[in-house]
């Protein structure tokens, strides 16, 4: 049975105890957002005072959800500390909090919203910090063009932050929550895809630079890009990795013209990083530009470049060390 399945056979019982036909969506179309939020607190309310300690306890040892991640956090934070250290003049480092609005990747990204921890007073739990970033760019990208309504000042944050998604792996070891650090940049096309280019040069010095330094001569990186919807041999492209070539010579660059993932989620140019030391290739970062702040800002002139390093991958390369 899939998964849509067993969502509606679950359904379908719930309104079978209560009595109540189309009750999700009576909740989702007929309770304004303030009182669906009111009685879901008091449900959990009266749900949290006939909940014992052992109880807790119990639910704390068998839930996926509470694991203390594997990676330890001496290695994460030296991890950080190099990652934020690689950042480029210009690129601001934000803490972000630990929700966001409800609908943050499903509405803008095409993610489903299964894949996020809702909580019950209309927000989020992160799942991706880049949809976030994404925000924070749009907003200040907003307050440029109130001044100046054909600004191309690029906005560049960057974050680390600890995700959660709930989907279920078939794999123990793999806990919902894990740690990202990730990057955003986002500007106005000025044409022939500058604004592409210089994003896609920034991104990957970041995490170029940000691996070799933290794994040493042990690294062994090869760099994929991926042109969807231009021919991969045209120049630009061409110089892009015969300039990042004689600056990172210990890395392989390489076009992938037959890459399928993120196809329909990246605009027209992405990456991938995999360290490549081993039997098999481990993907470290990902990254590539989106449509997301032409969404947030009605805008068909803005652009977003947006990348991420999956952090506890970085630092099981090093986990034996510690």
């Amino acid at each position: 049975m899939n998964q849509p399945d067993a969502k509606n056979d679950i359904l379908r019982r719930i309104e079978q105890d209560t009595g109540v036909s189309n009750l999700a969506v009576i909740l989702a179309d007929q309770l304004e957002p303030a009182n669906l939020h009111s009685l879901l607190l008091e449900v959990y309310r009266i749900r949290s005072e006939r909940r014992s300690p052992a109880a807790v306890l119990a639910d704390y040892e068998s839930s996926r959800f509470v694991r203390p991640a594997v990676a330890g956090p001496r290695l994460l934070l030296e991890w950080d500390r190099i990652a934020f250290s690689s950042l480029p003049t210009g690129f601001v480092p934000l803490e972000l909090s630990p929700v966001c609005p409800f609908g943050t990747c499903s509405t803008v990204a095409t993610v489903s919203q299964d894949k996020s921890l809702v909580t019950v007073r209309n927000l989020e739990v992160l799942s991706d910090l880049t949809n976030v970033l994404a925000l924070e760019c749009a907003s200040r990208r907003r307050v440029l063009l109130k001044t100046n309504p054909k600004s191309s000042e690029f906005v560049r944050l960057a974050a680390s932050h600890r995700m959660v998604r709930p989907q279920f792996s078939p794999d123990p070891r793999m806990l919902p929550h894990f740690r990202l650090f990730g990057a955003c940049s986002a500007g106005r096309d000025t044409g022939d895809r500058r604004f592409e280019i210089q994003s896609l040069d920034e991104h990957l010095g970041i995490y170029i630079r940000a691996l070799i330094t933290f794994l040493g001569g042990s690294a062994s990186l090869r760099v994929s890009i991926t042109d969807l919807i231009f021919d991969p041999s045209l120049d630009w492209l061409a110089e892009v990795m015969s300039r990042l070539g004689e600056q990172f010579p210990g890395v392989d660059f390489r076009f992938d013209s037959k890459r399928t993932t993120g196809r329909g989620y990246y605009r027209d140019l992405c990456f991938k990083i995999h360290e490549i030391s081993g039997e098999q290739p481990i993907e470290l970062a990902d990254g590539g530009s989106v449509d997301w702040t032409q969404k947030l800002l009605s805008n068909a002139k803005e652009r977003l470049f947006i990348s991420g390093v999956g952090s506890e991958r970085v630092c099981g390369l090093r986990i034996e060390e510690r």
